[in-house]
C-alpha cells in the first residue's frame, strides 16, 4: 500500500513542481505571478488538443509549452508596462482565461466540461528494467512520465543557473531592486518579460502533466486550483528550486492520501477531499511565523 501512496504522490506531485518551478522565476524577478491558475489549464486545453491533432504527445507538449510562453509573456507586459497591480492583473487574468475557454468549448466544440478529444495520446511511463520491482525506491522512480524526469533535471539546473550564471545574478539583481539594477545599465523590462515566459512556458507544462500524464482528457476544472497551491509552494521554498519543489511533494501526499482514503471508505468524502489544503494553510501559517521570528531576530 505505500508504495502505491508514494507512486501516486510522486505523480500528482508533477504538476506542483513544474508550476512552482516557473512561479519561483518569476518572484526571483521580483514579480509574484497569480496567473498560474490560468497558465495551467491553457496548457492542458493545448496539450490535449494538438495531441490528439497529431496523435503525438511531444507535439502537445510543445503546443503546451508556447501557449504558456506568450500567456506569461502577456500577463507580465500587463504588469510591467502597462503598471497592472500584480495582485489583480493575476486574479483577474485567472477569471478571464477560464471565462474563455468555457467559451471557446461551449461555441466551437459544442462540450461543456470535459473534451475528450479522439486521437489522444498520452505521455509513455518509462519503466526502468531491474528498479520497478524494488520496493519504495520502484515506487518513486519507476513508471513516471518524460515530465518527471524533466523536474528531476530541472531543480538541481535551475539552482545553478540562479547561483552562478550571468543570468540568475542579473534576475535576482532586478528582483531585489529594479531602480538600482536599470542605473547600472540592465535591462530589467527584458529580465522580467524572460522570467514572465518562463513561468508562463513551466506552468503550462503542469497543465500537459495533468491532461497527458494523469487522465487522458480535458475538463475546465481539471487544475483545481493546482496554481494556487504551486504559489503557496514557492513562497513556503522562499522561491529556491529545492525547497519549493520538497514543499510541492508534501502537498502532492497529502492529495494521494486524501484520494486513498475516499476509496477505501470509512471517510467523509466532502471532508477528506478538504485535506491538501488544509495542509497549504499549515504550511502558509508556518512560513508565516517563521519569518515573523526571522525579522524578530534581525532587529535585536
Amino acid at each position: 500500500m505505500i508504495d502505491l501512496l508514494l507512486a501516486s504522490a510522486i505523480t500528482l506531485s508533477v504538476p506542483l513542481v513544474l508550476a512552482a518551478l516557473g512561479g519561483a522565476i518569476h518572484r526571483r524577478a521580483g514579480i509574484v505571478n497569480i496567473g498560474l491558475e490560468a497558465h495551467m489549464i491553457l496548457g492542458a486545453l493545448m496539450g490535449a488538443v494538438f495531441s490528439g491533432l497529431t496523435g503525438n504527445w511531444a507535439v502537445g507538449a510543445l503546443a503546451g509549452l508556447v501557449a504558456g510562453g506568450i500567456s506569461g509573456l502577456l500577463m507580465n507586459v500587463i504588469i510591467t508596462r502597462l503598471k497592472g497591480n500584480e495582485i489583480i492583473v493575476g486574479l483577474g487574468y485567472n477569471i478571464v482565461m477560464f471565462g474563455v475557454i468555457g467559451y471557446v468549448l461551449r461555441a466551437t466544440l459544442g462540450v461543456s466540461g470535459t473534451l475528450q478529444v479522439p486521437g489522444l495520446e498520452r505521455m509513455p511511463k518509462l519503466v526502468i528494467p531491474g528498479v520497478a520491482d524494488v520496493p519504495i525506491l520502484g515506487a518513486l522512480i519507476s513508471g513516471k512520465d518524460p515530465l518527471f524526469w524533466l523536474c528531476i533535471v530541472l531543480i538541481p539546473v535551475l539552482a545553478w543557473m540562479l547561483r552562478s550564471t550571468r543570468w540568475g545574478v542579473r534576475l535576482r539583481a532586478t528582483g531585489a531592486s529594479e531602480s538600482a539594477s536599470a542605473s547600472l545599465g540592465l535591462r530589467t523590462l527584458a529580465i522580467r518579460d524572460g522570467a514572465g515566459i518562463v513561468a508562463g512556458a513551466l506552468a503550462a507544462l503542469g497543465g500537459v502533466a495533468l491532461s497527458l500524464g494523469t487522465v487522458g482528457l480535458f475538463n475546465e476544472n481539471m487544475t483545481a486550483g493546482r496554481g494556487y497551491v504551486a504559489l503557496a509552494a514557492f513562497y513556503f521554498g522562499r522561491s529556491k528550486p529545492l525547497p519549493t519543489a520538497l514543499a510541492c511533494v508534501l502537498f502532492g501526499f497529502f492529495d494521494a492520501l486524501q484520494i486513498r482514503l475516499q476509496t477505501t471508505g470509512g471517510f467523509n468524502a466532502d471532508i477528506i477531499s478538504t485535506l491538501p489544503y488544509i495542509a497549504v494553510v499549515v504550511v502558509l501559517a508556518l512560513t508565516g511565523i517563521r519569518q515573523h521570528y526571522r525579522g524578530a531576530r534581525t532587529l535585536s
